[in-house]
């Protein structure tokens, strides 16, 4: 307790081998009873006011806004088991649709595959949701259209969570000017301010002059651009100085993880006296984790955590095998016990030296462990040993008492921990040892375990199982480029869709008769893209290999979806045909009404707005012409006995029809922004787009 925060830190992430250390840390209840994050740069006994009754967890700190930033799947796995907490402790308040669908995937990898009886059984023992007997027909009815691996499961468990308006929020209690109660929170993109569950504003990183606290009060100092001269700090009060402030380091430990490049140098401290707080963020940015990762050349930590479907209903028993197994990862648990305490973070380390690979089980009482308990060690062979077998299923039987990971229940020098060499039952790669007496080992935490011969050949099989199932084929990087622009457009018609829109509803600027025809012909078209962007991410999170379908192969393509949302795309050339139109008028308002003119000018000079307004509106057209190149490329790239080529050929014929129809109508468009354009430009011209100059 004397030491740092940071000692500490790195003894867990040493103990668990994590790599990407940085997205966690350790958090802990005040006397207030409000969670805050142990500081590495100051003594813990300076933090916890009552170390020895203190519950320190690991927890996720830093939570991205797209998972596949992650690079290790072991990392991915603990970001599920927060987003599962979350789910039990009803921080991740989402629809029941939803909430039953996160739980699915969650039953889809502790168990394995769809069984009624077996699924009903799990549910009953392990309580994911407050009200989870509410929903259980429809987690159920999810659970049997999964046929998803485990590891797969974790992906797609983060890739719904990270879609969720509350996806790593935590609400800090305040009041604006006016009193009224709302909550603050900070993520990736700024500081959120939401009433009740619901999100009213949100201010980003690059609009943000200045985060300051005085005594209660949190200030928010803007750009001068973004609110006017004289209103450009926003004030909100908290409930206590030490909250203010807590909130405060959370922020600025957020804006340096996610905006800038390098961590910041500490202060030099004052020889007379301070002013201010001296606090910094003390780990590496995201940049420089993602960079270290890459340019560390280190091969990834075979990890996959398996399900075995092979299980035993409670009520067989058999006098031969121990009664108990202990798997290392689970937490000391009864039936109906909450799923964010049965299911804490991995204890995962590497021995200095690869022991043999062994099974480990427990002689115990169903209501306790003993600590004097015989442990019975089995080596590993070719053959599976009948106990074993026995051991591994009995693993599965819900309610059971298990043993909890560091720093979520039982403490580190506990008798049940010391001097033990598991084998993960819950199926860590074989080649994976895992050593819980750490106190004494020297390796680094970014090391990968050290392997013995025949486990590195296992690996290598492994490795050679990747490279075979997932893609390396130069159509799956065309298809990664489609999603990739695809995302870039869709956030491009927001800016007229839900931005500019927003700016106009707000000043009462544009005449009805213009919003009609501006928003009747952008809002269909927005979303259309909506749903195809959609499809394409859940494409290509199948052709990735995150499921079994790549088995079949019919999911490695992409040409079937580009075809029947093309043929879809083309009911939506009367829209684009209107465009012409749209600017036409949209222009001879601005010119007609001051106020449209100033509101026009004032979004323009908006962040958001990156280009000049009017260009959005050909996004449309032009994302037409584009992927009438990329389906040309991928067409190039196939032979015509793929069986893919087919569906892009007639994708291209589709979109080829439309931009000869529109071919005509992207010259005016262009031509008339250009003129637009020039016109704004010049000082007494404003005749450049009237006809028959």
């Amino acid at each position: 307790s004397k030491y740092y925060g940071q000692t500490l830190l790195a003894e867990v992430y040493k103990h668990l081998n994590l790599i990407e250390s940085d997205y966690f840390g350790i958090e802990f209840q005040n006397i207030q009873s409000y969670w805050i994050w142990l500081e590495p740069m100051k003594p813990v006994t300076k933090q916890v006011r009552r170390p020895k009754t203190t519950m320190l967890r690991l927890a996720v700190k830093f939570f991205p806004p797209d998972p596949g930033q992650l690079q290790e799947e072991y990392t991915r796995y603990l970001f599920a088991l927060q987003i599962k907490r979350d789910l039990a402790e009803e921080r991740l308040t989402c629809s029941d649709n939803t909430a039953a669908l996160l739980v699915s995937h969650l039953l889809q990898s502790e168990i394995g595959d769809f069984d009624e009886s077996e699924d009903r059984e799990h549910l009953q023992a392990n309580q994911y949701l407050p009200n989870q007997e509410r929903i259980e027909g429809k987690i159920l009815e999810f659970h049997r259209k999964h046929v998803t691996p485990s590891g797969a499961m974790y992906f797609q468990v983060l890739e719904i969570a990270r879609k969720l308006e509350m996806y790593g929020i935590r609400f800090h209690l305040a009041s604006d000017r006016e009193g009224t109660k709302i909550n603050l929170a900070v993520s990736h993109m700024g500081v959120l301010v939401f009433q009740g569950n619901t999100k009213i504003n949100t201010f980003n990183w690059s609009k943000v002059r200045k985060l300051s606290f005085k005594r209660k009060r949190f200030l928010i100092k803007l750009h001068p651009e973004v609110c006017g001269l004289y209103q450009d700090t926003l004030e909100f009060l908290l409930g206590s100085r030490d909250e203010c402030k807590n909130f405060w380091k959370i922020c600025v430990e957020y804006h340096t993880f996610f905006r800038l490049f390098d961590q910041p140098k500490p202060r030099a401290k004052a020889v007379f006296f301070t002013r201010g707080s001296s606090f910094r963020y003390s780990g590496r940015t995201q940049k420089q984790l993602v960079d270290y990762i890459k340019d560390s050349g280190m091969k990834k930590t075979p990890y996959e955590r398996r399900h075995n479907k092979a299980r035993v209903s409670t009520r067989i028993s058999n006098t031969n095998v121990p009664k108990q197994s202990v798997p290392f990862t689970e937490g000391l648990r009864t039936p109906g016990s909450p799923a964010s305490a049965a299911a804490p973070f991995h204890s995962i380390h590497s021995s200095a030296t690869p022991p043999p690979v062994l099974h480990v089980f427990a002689e115990t009482s169903p209501s306790s462990l003993d600590s004097r308990a015989p442990y019975t060690w089995i080596p590993e062979k070719n053959t599976v040993a009948p106990a074993e077998e026995a051991g591994r299923k009995l693993m599965q039987r819900p309610g059971s008492p298990m043993l909890q990971g560091v720093g979520f229940g039982l403490p580190v020098d506990h008798p049940q921990l010391s001097s033990l060499v598991l084998k993960s039952p819950l199926g860590l790669n074989p080649a994976f040892q895992v050593n819980l007496n750490a106190a004494s080992q020297g390796s680094s935490p970014l090391l990968s375990p050290v392997l013995s011969d025949a486990d590195g050949a296992r690996i290598e099989e492994d490795d050679e199982m990747k490279r075979k199932r997932y893609p390396t084929d130069k159509a799956y990087f065309i298809a990664k480029e489609i999603l990739a622009t695809e995302r870039t457009y869709l956030k491009d018609l927001e800016v007229i869709t839900v931005w500019f829109r927003s700016a106009v509803i707000k000043e009462n600027a544009m005449p009805e008769g213009l919003m009609t025809l501006l928003f009747s012909n952008i809002d269909p078209i927005y979303e259309f893209h909506r749903d195809f962007l959609k499809e394409i991410e859940q494409r290509l999170s199948l052709w990735e290999g995150r499921t079994n379908a790549h088995m079949k192969g019919d999911y490695q393509r992409i040409g079937d979806v580009m075809l029947k949302n093309m043929r879809t795309l083309k009911e939506f050339t009367s829209y684009l045909q209107k465009h012409d139109e749209v600017l036409t008028e949209l222009e001879k308002a601005t010119k007609r009404l001051k106020k449209l003119e100033m509101v026009y000018k004032e979004f323009e000079l908006q962040k958001v707005c990156y280009l000049p307004l009017n260009t959005f509106l050909l996004k449309p057209i032009q994302r037409l012409m584009h992927y009438k190149l990329i389906l040309g490329r991928i067409c190039k790239h196939y032979t015509a006995e793929h069986r893919d080529f087919a569906d892009c050929r007639n994708a291209l014929k589709e979109v080829t029809e439309m931009t000869s129809q529109l071919q005509h109508s992207l010259i005016r468009l262009e031509n008339f922004q250009k003129l637009t354009e020039l016109q704004h430009d010049l000082i007494g011209i404003d005749n450049l787009t009237a006809p028959g100059r």
